[in-house]
């Protein structure tokens, strides 16, 4: 048993490593020396005790991934909410099963009179990571009139369905609205990118110039965090 208990802490670490884009050396430490770098890992990048129940639920998740599906499965089976619906679909989504996680959003809003801003975001998350860029697009004209789906993920999303479609002038203006300085870097890197796919090499070289500057003068938490990013763009840029 603490076998698995050691193998799961050093998972969730290194889950967390990659996730935040901290230094890949800690990787050796958790693997090579596994309950003492983990500690060490767990205290210096990720321990407080406001933290403390959550960490104890994701190393849960991590020996037992359905867990947390079967719980909140009984919970919509005791009473049929739209708050245990969205919460069940968060679950699927949590783990990838993103048709499952579709099911339940739309179960949530299907007898609603109005769009749930959340439940469409998750929509529009769901239905690209299923590449079905339709129903992208379909949801994403449901809340594009909402103060807060501009510059958003979803209508970057949004953008990026309307290329997969080949509508590229108006998956472009959607596109450059996440072009805000000192944020969304590696979307904007994805912008920069498409553009170059299209010909438009200074407008990208410009975002990419814009991103390599500010990268530069970030905290040190979130340098690490934008390393892999700023290292693309520092590579693209040798390019042009």
């Amino acid at each position: 048993m603490h076998y698995y208990l050691i193998i799961a802490i050093q998972g969730f670490c290194i889950y967390h490593l990659l996730k935040h884009k901290n230094d890949y050396y800690w990787i050796f430490l958790i693997v090579f020396v596994p309950l003492v770098g983990s500690i060490i890992y767990l205290l210096t990048h990720v321990y407080n005790k406001k933290d403390a129940e959550t960490i104890s639920k994701d190393i849960v998740s991590l020996i037992n991934p359905t867990k947390k599906i079967k719980d909140l499965e009984k919970v919509l089976a005791f009473s049929e909410t739209f708050q245990n619906r969205v919460n069940l679909a968060d679950a699927y989504f949590e783990n990838k099963d993103y048709l499952n996680a579709i099911k339940y959003y739309e179960e949530a809003i299907k007898e609603d009179s109005y769009y749930d801003f959340y439940v469409v975001n998750q929509l529009i998350a769901s239905y690209y990571n299923s590449s079905n860029f339709e129903k992208v697009i379909f949801y994403a004209k449901k809340i594009n009139d909402k103060p807060d789906f501009i510059g958003s993920k979803s209508q970057f999303i949004y953008g990026l369905s309307l290329d997969k479609v080949g509508q590229t002038d108006l998956a472009e203006s959607q596109l450059r609205a996440i072009d805000k300085r000192y944020s969304n870097y590696e979307e904007r890197l994805v912008l920069a990118k498409f553009l170059l796919d299209k010909g438009k090499t200074k407008d990208a070289k410009e975002i990419l110039e814009d991103i390599s500057l500010e990268t530069k003068n970030l905290t040190a938490t979130n340098k690490r965090k934008y390393r892999s990013t700023a290292l693309e763009t520092e590579k693209l840029l040798g390019t042009l």
